[in-house]
């Protein structure tokens, strides 16, 4: 399977690719990573024939993405442009007959729904609300559409405008909170929440179906229009909330409310007894089955999730595949209602799964690379993105019986062609107490083995993460081998996608573990690979990987030339009383710092501080909430204090992640000078 995906991908560039000079061709770097056209979104029409989907290009002037519409039929032919228009242009849906997408943009001067015909034509304006539209989604029968707004509860989306404006005039900027959240990942609250709407496909006034409630549908921060969805006919809506009270800042507990779409009833929560998250309801074709994601311990945010089948309306309810031991990330129905298309990581994979509804019997159907946004589609087949380490998201399709994958795009083909990547390969090792652990080496770009190669050792964060198949655009490896370094990534104990135990095994061990692996998975990369030179060693790491290069610094002290240190803690007590989700260190710390300090401070860096001597590079965010500015400016103090060579990059305009082009390309220009300077000399 892994040779003949990529036979077909090596033949659908060639397919394209236009005749370059020799020249043309360069090594992999930040310029090419930005040039990628990002596909998302992909949504399959009603007769299963057409794939509507979003193309974000990077637009350096503006320093900023624009994404417009395309569409191409099943067979990858016909690929057509929908829309082009300076603003962004994103959420496709279809509707029920086929010859018409809506779409959200923000060509009006805020985020609102049009639509446009599938032949082509001018795109009309269907919404003029007063508040920005979000998370598109079109009722079976075609009468409505729900989305979300950002209203205060109590008020309609014109009161909620109002009160904003009256705020903006006041003369006062102080804001008063009694409880948390005050800010959540990179924004401050004021008091509006994210509610559900229904308004007619036709155009015409907007219904809150949450009036009141004092929570968010869909979930913050990351929640989308995957957390709700129409009953089989069109009457009603399911969504997820975390309707926590006083609680919400640390409680994992999202549930299912199902509600009238005409009002005429409020929301009736479905999942009250389970007091852990539940999302992304799914419903079958014929309307009588809900499924939806469960997990079952309260405060993990990274426990399993589990499938659940539930009988609509109010029937029994079932776990399908209960002894499979994997975490799905997300899920959909076969157009016979027989299947559901899974797609969950597996041991450095994001892999696509077909599982019988009956039986829960499962089936790998794509094994290798990233899979996302599968969907049923004409001919029993199915469509979804895939990109992995050499690759961007492309859409691909494969029959729902099995076989081979075969591409329906080939957008980056002669990008990929021209800059030279390196080539990766899964290892694995005996890491702590001797269990077997995974990880990936790439190749520099333009390798050569009869040379030696510094080394870029990349840690993942999470923890409950994985640096796995896949082509990031924060921390591609691609990057470090086009710039001539060997890269290696350990999936530790804690990684996803190994079974739900080895997940597990990093509550209350932060630096135990995990640290073992890393030095073994290390050591184990070098003894096998002579090509990558021991003597020239960097470390990476942002989030939990930012913490562990902190904990490295003292605990690691003699084991790399340098450090790189992006959005890490430095004092996990303290971090625990500036981060905004609670949850998640009492759950991985074992309760809260007054109950069992020990927790906090049995892997914490600042104690360490005394042995720190290599030289690190400090990076943050003033927008990052989940870890604090002042956890990196901490850092840099201590460095500087005692003397060890670093360097302070802050960006004001960024949050946990660093999404603006310009910064981007500084970020790698910035870290890439540093492992230069103390690597390549």
């Amino acid at each position: 399977m892994k040779k003949m995906i990529a036979l077909l991908l090596f033949l659908a560039v060639c397919a394209v690719m236009p005749a370059r000079a020799a020249d043309e061709s360069h090594p992999f770097s930040v310029h090419d990573m930005l040039a990628m056209e990002r596909i998302s979104e992909p949504a399959v029409s009603p007769d299963g024939r057409w794939i509507v989907f979003t193309l974000r290009t990077t637009d350096l002037e503006a320093n900023r993405g624009r994404s417009d519409l395309w569409c191409i039929d099943l067979e990858g032919k016909s690929l057509t442009r929908l829309t082009s228009h300076p603003a962004a242009d994103f959420n496709p849906r279809w509707s029920p007959d086929g010859k018409t997408i809506y779409f959200l943009s923000t060509r009006s001067g805020s985020s609102q729904i049009w639509r446009i015909r599938r032949d082509g034509g001018e795109a009309e304006l269907l919404s003029g609300l007063p508040l920005d539209v979000g998370n598109l989604v079109v009722s079976p029968d075609g009468r409505n559409l729900a989305f979300s707004m950002e209203v205060f509860p109590g008020l309609d989306p014109a009161g909620t405008k109002k009160k904003l404006d009256e705020a903006a005039a006041a003369k006062a900027s102080g804001r008063i909170y009694d409880r948390l959240f005050i800010r959540h990942w990179d924004s401050w609250k004021d008091g509006r929440r994210s509610h559900v709407f229904v308004m007619p496909a036709s155009g015409g006034e907007a219904r809150d179906l949450m009036p009141g409630m004092d929570a968010d549908a869909p979930s913050k921060p990351f929640g989308g229009a995957e957390e709700f969805a129409f009953t089989a006919d069109g009457k009603g809506l399911v969504f997820a909330a975390r309707d926590a009270g006083r609680e919400e800042a640390w409680s994992t507990n999202l549930d299912l409310f199902v509600v009238p779409v005409d009002g005429s009833a409020a929301s009736r929560n479905l999942t009250a007894v389970n007091k852990a998250a539940d999302t992304q309801p799914c419903f079958s074709p014929d309307g009588r089955t809900l499924a939806y994601l469960a997990m079952s311990r309260p405060g993990y945010e990274a426990d399993r999730y589990r499938i659940m089948l539930r009988s609509w309306p109010d029937g029994a309810e079932r776990e399908l595949a209960p002894g499979w031991d994997r975490s799905p990330s997300s899920l959909c129905w076969s157009l016979d209602g027989r299947m559901l298309y899974v797609t969950a990581e597996n041991i450095g994979q994001h892999s696509l799964f077909a599982i019988d509804a009956r039986s829960g019997v499962v089936r790998t159907l794509v094994n290798d690379g990233q899979v996302s946004s599968p969907a049923p589609a004409k001919g029993g087949r199915v469509v979804f993105g895939m990109d992995h380490l050499n690759s961007p998201v492309e859409l691909w399709s494969i029959r729902a019986s099995g076989g081979d994958p075969r591409p329906v795009t080939r957008i980056n083909a002669g990008r990929v062609a021209a800059a030279h990547m390196g080539e990766p390969e899964q290892f694995s090792f005996k890491g702590w107490n001797d269990e077997t652990v995974y990880g990936y080496v790439v190749k520099p770009a333009g390798f050569d083995a009869g040379k030696k190669y510094p080394v870029a050792f990349l840690i993942h964060g999470g923890p409950q993460g994985s640096f796995g198949n896949h082509f990031h655009y924060r921390w591609n490896p691609q990057a470090y081998a086009g710039a001539g370094y060997g890269v290696v990534m350990v999936d530790f104990h804690g990684s996803t996608g190994y079974g739900q135990a080895f997940t597990d095994s990093i509550r209350g061990d932060w630096g135990g573990k995990p640290l073992v692996d890393l030095q073994q998975g290390l050591a184990a990369a070098l003894a096998r690979y002579p090509w990558l030179d021991g003597e020239r060693v960097g470390a990476l790491g942002a989030s939990y990987g930012g913490f562990m290069i902190n904990w490295i610094a003292g605990a690691w002290p003699d084991g790399f030339r340098c450090l790189v240190c992006h959005d890490g803690n430095l004092d996990e007590r303290l971090a625990y009383f500036d981060t905004e989700e609670l949850w998640f260190p009492e759950w991985d710390h074992l309760g809260t710092p007054w109950d069992n300090p020990e927790g906090y401070e049995k892997h914490n860096p600042v104690n360490l501080v005394k042995n720190w001597k290599t030289p690190m590079l400090v990076v943050h965010g003033a927008l990052d909430f989940r870890v604090v500015e002042t956890q990196g400016i901490s850092t840099f103090t201590a460095l500087q204090r005692r003397g060890v060579p670093s360097r302070f990059l802050y960006f004001p305009d960024e949050n946990h992640w660093v999404l603006k082009p310009h910064n981007s390309i500084l970020w790698h220009d910035t870290v890439i000078g540093w492992l230069d300077q103390w690597l390549k000399k």
